[in-house]
């Protein structure tokens, strides 16, 4: 039994409230009954419900008055015009991915169809069929997430949707569309080193040109552009810090430093002691091999493009070798192969990233820290190392288990 007051709102059976109205706009009535405020929460209270019925009628009232404004648009040209006006600052590697993402996946399915006449369901429905289906991984799937939510507020933004149907689509908790259920076999797609692993890496990479890139990886989780970007006035060996702010990309097949990706990948990292004496030795090498391959260094050294436009010569960059000739990503193709091959280990720099995050989780490293050290753009791709089970992990389980 419902309990009414002159309010239009409505105490239901179970303590929560709804609202009602039916108003006339333009000679249109209009309606609604609803118990969740525009967000999807539920009404606790006669005053949210109040607030609620209010701010309905308010959107139900501007939402006809922005239809009449409505132009239909097929999502290729929204795409199009987000394209040219709404890129923008954006990194380059980004704005290859979403290309990618559009001519090879979403064009075909989707690029003539009307914006407006796109459903959750289609949407959801579609994510599935990418990861259960075709077998995309969970991380990939979530960049097809990704485009659909810029796609979607790029129209709204141009009044090609109503607020309603970007709010059902985008916004309202219990109708957006969303990622298929996890796989359990994926469980966060992290792929780390056990400790005999490392140790076979740790020695294999040892006097290497490539010993430098490797060390980053291992004790600080950069990304393989971050340590190919790393510049010698980025890092600062008396307080044992790293300052990443610049990463190497290939752009129309010269090499850049650009900006990374994301805000949060700007960061001043720590070094441990280990990597931090490896560097003292580093930079002493460094200043005889300027004497010793005077020659050599200014025959092979050779400019690049800084993030901020300028030109640098190679020799600045970290990853450098001793005779000047510049280092990059490309320089790990053959000791992955090798490895493979020599010591029976599938072998990525990006697994070094993996490796760290898991290892500094299982010494229950505050999650706040290691997502500024790794640079992630959200805590909860931080979480992920917090529950990813490692062998250690399983190993202590059993242990406490028998404490109990």
């Amino acid at each position: 039994m419902t309990k009414r007051n002159n309010a239009g709102v409505y105490q239901k059976s179970n303590g929560f409230w709804e609202y009602r109205f039916t108003i006339v706009v333009d000679g249109q009535q209009i309606s609604r009954k609803k118990s969740t405020d525009e967000f999807g929460n539920k009404l606790k209270t006669k005053s949210e419900a109040i607030r609620a019925r209010e701010a309905a009628i308010f959107k139900a009232r501007t939402d006809r008055e922005r239809q009449r404004e409505i132009k239909r648009k097929k999502v290729k040209e929204v795409f199009q015009e987000y394209c040219e006006k709404g890129r923008n600052g954006k990194a380059y590697n980004t704005i290859l991915k979403q290309d990618s993402l559009w001519k090879n996946h979403i064009k075909e399915r989707f690029g003539d169809r009307f914006i407006d006449e796109i459903s959750v369901a289609e949407i959801d429905d579609y994510l599935s069929e990418l990861y259960y289906i075709d077998g995309l991984s969970f991380s990939y799937v979530e960049s097809f997430l990704k485009m659909f939510y810029l796609i979607f507020g790029q129209a709204y933004s141009r009044n090609y949707l109503d607020v309603d149907t970007y709010n059902k689509l985008c916004l309202n908790k219990g109708t957006k569309i969303s990622m298929p259920k996890l796989k359990t076999e994926d469980d966060t797609d992290i792929v780390a080193f056990s400790r005999e692993e490392l140790a076979l890496l740790d020695e294999y990479f040892k006097g290497t040109n490539a010993e430098t890139a490797y060390l980053l990886g291992r004790y600080c989780g950069l990304r393989i552009n971050e340590t190919f970007g790393l510049k010698w006035n980025n890092v600062n060996i008396e307080n044992g810090t790293i300052t990443i702010d610049r990463q190497m990309q290939y752009q129309e097949g010269l090499i850049k430093l650009v900006a990374p990706k994301t805000k949060n990948a700007n960061r001043t990292i720590y070094m441990n002691e280990k990597l931090k004496r490896y560097f003292i030795e580093l930079s002493a090498r460094r200043r005889q091999d300027e004497i010793q391959f005077a020659a050599l260094r200014e025959q092979n050294q050779r400019f690049i493009e800084d993030v901020d436009g300028q030109k640098i010569y190679s020799t600045e960059l970290v990853n450098c070798l001793p005779n000047g000739k510049i280092q990059t990503n490309n320089s790990f193709k053959y000791p992955t192969r090798e490895i493979k091959s020599r010591l029976n280990i599938q072998f990525k720099y990006h697994y070094l990233r993996h490796t760290y995050g898991t290892l500094m989780a299982e010494m229950n490293t505050p999650a706040h820290l290691l997502c500024n050290q790794m640079g992630h753009g959200n805590i909860n791709v931080t979480q992920r190392y917090y529950l990813a089970v490692s062998k250690t992990g399983i190993d202590i389980l059993k242990r406490n288990l028998n404490q109990i």
